[in-house]
């Protein structure tokens, strides 16, 4: 991730990571969204659609590629945010990882230690992530929901207007709702994400090169093997997520334990994986140009830097 040694002063390399992390949140909207959409869909309103053909067409039908792009400019702004301090706040957990485990300098992390920095990390970027993936799974699900008959939600179909009604029907509080579900899914989520990464980038590394040599392939796949990895582990505790932010529209909704004891009673375990397929699938493409842009983007910053300071 960041450079292992760097010349850079810590600010300004927090600020590299901060402006490469938004670069890698809005490659991963643009190729990823429309799988998000219906994986979304899939997750609240499993009954309403025969499977991840069945609902993908349906949205296109229904309202073509722009149904399947609903909520791209909140999920920009949540990718975005999240990225951002995510990658921010990504090499000061490093560091004091390398400091609990009593090492000298980042470059002596193995790849679980950065594994366990990336996990501490997403504690603070879940606080950006929350209210932004909120607006973005109730702008994806509007169309079930009014199907469903909740027709008194008198919410618009843009963005400022679906955060207009969350605070006008829950208060400032309300863009919060689900809160510890998304910390339940990041922080363990965020562990085989870059565990799975580094660990991939390990293993495309000949020996005698750095990490930061691998080209553009090798990035796309380990960025993708992450992606899976995460999702993989972490599934059921979205779809709970999804449920409680999305159905809360409607009323209060019930805590996470409440809520994942209801689906299975009510749907069965299989229900906690509806929208998996979507989601593996859009995985890898849209993972994969993440780390590709965040490592090109952070290696050209870098370069720049370090050639300003030499010059200075």
């Amino acid at each position: 991730m960041a450079a292992d040694k760097s010349a850079v002063h810590p600010v300004i390399d927090a600020i590299i990571n901060l402006t490469a992390g938004a670069a890698g949140g809005v490659a991963c909207v643009v190729s990823g969204q429309p799988l998000d959409t219906v994986k979304t869909k899939l997750q609240t309103f499993p009954n309403l659609y025969r499977g991840f053909m069945d609902c993908f067409l349906k949205t296109y039908r229904q309202d073509g590629v722009r149904g399947l792009y609903q909520g791209t400019m909140p999920s920009l702004l949540a990718n975005v945010a999240e990225n951002a301090v995510l990658f921010a706040c990504y090499g000061t957990c490093q560091q004091l990882t390398a400091k609990t485990f009593g090492l000298e300098s980042i470059s002596e992390l193995s790849d679980l230690q950065n594994a366990a920095a990336g996990s501490l990390a997403s504690v603070f970027s879940s606080l950006v992530l929350c209210p932004t993936e909120l607006v973005k799974c109730r702008m994806q699900a509007l169309h079930e929901m009014r199907m469903v008959g909740k027709t008194s939600l008198a919410c618009g179909t843009s963005s400022w207007s679906m955060v207009r009604n969350i605070l006008q029907r829950e208060g400032p509080q309300g863009l919060f709702q689900g809160m510890s579900s998304t910390w339940l899914r990041e922080v363990p989520g965020y562990f085989f994400f870059f565990g799975g990464y580094e660990i991939s980038r390990s293993l495309f590394t000949q020996p005698g090169h750095s990490k930061d040599q691998l080209d553009a392939l090798p990035l796309v796949v380990s960025g993708g093997i992450g992606g899976a990895f995460f999702w993989l582990v972490v599934y059921p505790i979205d779809s709970v997520k999804s449920r409680i932010q999305v159905l809360s529209m409607s009323g209060k909704q019930a805590g996470f334990i409440q809520t994942l004891l209801s689906i299975i009673r009510a749907e069965g375990v299989p229900a906690l994986y509806m929208g998996l397929t979507p989601t593996v699938l859009r995985a890898f493409p849209s993972n994969g140009a993440l780390f590709l842009a965040y490592e090109l983007t952070r290696r050209s910053l870098t370069s720049r830097a370090e050639h300003r300071m030499s010059a200075t």
